[in-house]
């Protein structure tokens, strides 16, 4: 009788530890959330995170990549980040307004990048890093900016002048600065979710938009806009971010693997934005679906002086020592 006690009490011993052993090697499961197509800049930047995490943790780490607001809008997925409901978003840094961290907004300032050099200054910069320190206080880390290029400007009628806007219902993020960018222009700005934009382009409840070539050309924005402007009056740019919680609890090893994942998965997601922009516009236009103009420097000019204001009025919401430092590393100068 105590033999058998023995044997059974060995073999729930054994049971524990197999079932301790299975639990040790199931793999970490980062899920990162996004609002675009898996062909856009950022889901391919996803796709490549997850790829290099998963390599270079050797399985460890599992990243499930859930694209086009399978999980999440625009509004949701930072309170879903913060919760631990996912562990990894790329928003636009124009989402960081609305939680608390106005000093983003200082990327939606019109005009502010000259090239996307004059971008990397600030993002690669000390500036570029105080901000992702902003964000701490709020659960969230940030890990590294991703380039998405410049936006240019849509609607069903031409947009060449700044008279062309007036009246024009503009859908925007919902950043102060995009909304005070728009009543310049004469524009009535309507925050509205990415992935309500083409049902509501199509239907007329918004006229125009702004965004980039490669979300206009995979999103078919460009089927329900007649009109668009290479206007490069603004700058998308996303965040890598994680739920600080989540990250600052990973093995030390693991935190270093995945940290090399993700520095080179951002070279990957920059160098491609510009590519991949330029080849949706080539085919925006093949498509002829839409007239693509390109504005004269007179009229470029135009544009700059009606926005210049924004920047100013914004220097109480974004801060003016914000402000300035962008100034210094981007080299603006206002148009005279």
């Amino acid at each position: 009788m105590a033999l058998r006690r023995l044997i059974l009490a060995s073999a729930a011993a054994l049971a524990t530890v197999a079932s301790f052993s299975v639990q040790a090697q199931a793999p970490i499961v980062i899920k990162f959330s996004h609002v675009v197509a898996p062909d856009t800049p950022k889901g391919k930047g996803a796709q490549r995170f997850k790829e290099l995490a998963e390599q270079r943790t050797g399985g460890r780490v599992k990243v499930e990549v859930y694209p086009n607001s399978q999980l999440y809008k625009d509004k949701e997925e930072l309170e879903a980040l913060q919760l631990g409901s996912v562990q990894m978003l790329a928003p636009s840094l124009a989402k960081f307004g609305p939680l608390g961290v106005k000093e983003f907004e200082v990327f939606d300032l019109p005009f502010l990048f000259k090239d996307t050099d004059a971008f990397r200054a600030v993002t690669d910069g000390a500036l570029g890093a105080d901000l992702f320190k902003k964000l701490e206080p709020k659960g969230i880390k940030g890990l590294a900016y991703w380039d998405n290029g410049f936006h240019i400007m849509s609607a069903n009628k031409p947009l060449k002048n700044v008279a062309d806007f007036k009246g024009m219902k503009m859908r925007i993020q919902s950043s102060k600065v995009l909304d005070a960018q728009m009543r310049a222009l004469g524009a009535i700005p309507q925050v509205m979710a990415f992935s309500e934009l083409y049902q509501a382009l199509q239907s007329g409840v918004v006229d125009g938009t702004e965004g980039v070539p490669s979300n206009f050309y995979t999103q078919k924005i460009f089927e329900v806009q007649k009109h668009m402007t290479l206007s490069n009056h603004g700058h998308l740019a996303y965040a890598l971010i994680v739920n600080k919680k989540f990250w600052d609890g990973l093995p030390a090893d693991i935190r270093t693997q995945l940290e090399s994942a993700v520095k080179d998965s951002a070279v990957y997601a920059n160098a491609i934005a510009n590519t991949e922009n330029a080849t949706a516009l080539q085919a925006i236009k093949a498509s002829g679906k839409t007239a693509v103009y390109t504005p004269t420097p007179a009229e470029t000019l135009e544009w700059k002086k009606a926005l210049m204001p924004v920047h100013k009025e914004m220097e109480s919401r974004v801060g003016k020592a914000t402000v300035e430092a962008a100034y210094k590393a981007t080299g603006f100068v206002a148009p005279k």
